[in-house]
């Protein structure tokens, strides 16, 4: 029996459909085999707000002093600008809510205070490979080719995020979920799979505010936008050099990382804690003293922060944002530890050194040290002393 022309497109329309639809229930199949909590799908034209939303956010230069993120715009703005084969991008989340609120240490000031995600492993070693190992099984199945990223390549997660239906982009720009509230890991899959997608999820925040209110350093000039310089998480994390000495005060206690807009949000009320041991925080890193950070050389750092997303600023910039805690303490106890490092080799903490000591001394106290400290070349240690009054 011959198949006339008419009755072969429907069948082979089946055909596709039923792939389709095989590999979409496999890759979420995956997904939860490897821990994930979400998986959803989107396409790679999903996002057609994205490239006028980072242009303003570069022009207002909002991006402070990430360079890379001007440098990748093209490839950032758009999903086929960075792969133009991909057909679908499978996003994923993992939860890794905290036990418990992560603020009530912001009144502890001889305590440090390190974000929840940053409190055991390194969540980019952790997801990258659950990813490569979905990306291997589904490549095989599908005969398609796939890449995965983990914050390793300019991929706008958070916006894909929400086109696949993971949640919406709240007011503090960060990713909310119904069903995990602030608290998600993102990782993306893109392939040249034809996969079924995912609706968008709609905006749920209505009214609220919460967020934005709990910014202690008013970093969002409007809901919905950020400008990382007046960030703590990005001013403790990405920025290298020293911080406006007007924005200190305000960072308190946080040496790596800020949770306020996040812990705000009323929809954690739905967070349950992370089930991944990995994610669950390290008893050390729940409330670490000032007194041990202050002491810790390069080498010792490295081994109290192995393994954790900490030891990728480096040990003087992380020692730049404990002086800077050190300081907002008020003990001083801490005078002796700020003392040493008032002659440490790296600029960047003799500054906050200075800064710190300033405010922890006497004025008599500081006036003495000042009159016996040895020359300094550094020009930003020398504007240091300016400001605390003993150039």
């Amino acid at each position: 029996m011959r198949i006339s022309t008419s009755d072969a497109a429907p069948r082979d329309e089946d055909k596709t459909l039923r792939r389709r639809q095989k590999l979409t229930a496999f890759i979420r199949e995956e997904a939860a085999a490897q821990g994930f909590d979400l998986c959803r799908i989107t396409g790679p034209q999903s996002i057609p707000q994205a490239p006028e939303r980072l242009a303003t956010f570069l022009q207002d230069g909002h991006h402070g002093t990430m360079a890379w993120m001007a440098e990748t715009q093209a490839r950032r703005s758009a999903p086929m600008a960075l792969w133009a084969d991909v057909r679908s991008i499978v996003m994923f989340g993992l939860n890794y809510g905290p036990d418990e609120d992560p603020r009530p240490i912001l009144d502890k000031p001889d305590k440090a205070a390190i974000s929840v995600y940053a409190r055991n492993r390194d969540y980019h070693d952790v997801i990258k490979g659950r990813l490569k190992e979905i990306a291997t099984r589904f490549a095989a199945r599908a005969g398609e080719d796939v890449k995965v990223f983990v914050d390793t390549a300019p991929v706008m997660e958070k916006p894909l995020a929400e086109a696949a239906g993971l949640g919406w982009q709240g007011k503090h720009t960060n990713l909310v979920s119904r069903t995990h509230g602030s608290w998600l890991f993102l990782g993306s899959l893109f392939t040249t799979a034809d996969l079924i997608e995912d609706g968008r999820e709609a905006d749920h925040c209505g009214s609220c505010r919460a967020c934005l209110d709990a910014c202690p350093t008013a970093a969002f000039p409007a809901p919905y936008r950020l400008d990382a310089r007046r960030c703590i998480s990005y001013l403790t994390i990405e920025h290298k050099g020293a911080i406006d000495p007007a924005i200190r005060p305000l960072i308190g206690n946080r040496i790596y990382g800020c949770d306020d807009c996040l812990a705000a949000c009323p929809w954690n009320k739905f967070a349950a804690s992370a089930s991944e041991m990995k994610l669950k925080a390290r008893e050390d890193l729940l409330e670490p003293s000032i007194d041990l950070l202050l002491t810790l050389d390069d080498a010792a750092f490295r081994s109290f922060f192995s393994g954790s997303p900490v030891k990728r600023i480096g040990r003087d910039r992380f020692v730049r944002n404990v002086l800077i805690a050190a300081g907002n303490s008020g003990e001083a106890r801490l005078i002796a530890p700020c003392l040493h490092l008032a002659g440490d080799a790296s600029p960047v903490v003799r500054g906050m050194a200075v800064w710190a000591l300033n405010r922890l001394m006497l004025p008599e106290e500081f006036k003495r040290f000042a009159e016996t400290r040895p020359a300094e070349d550094d020009a930003d240690v020398q504007e240091e002393w300016r400001m605390a009054g003993a150039a």
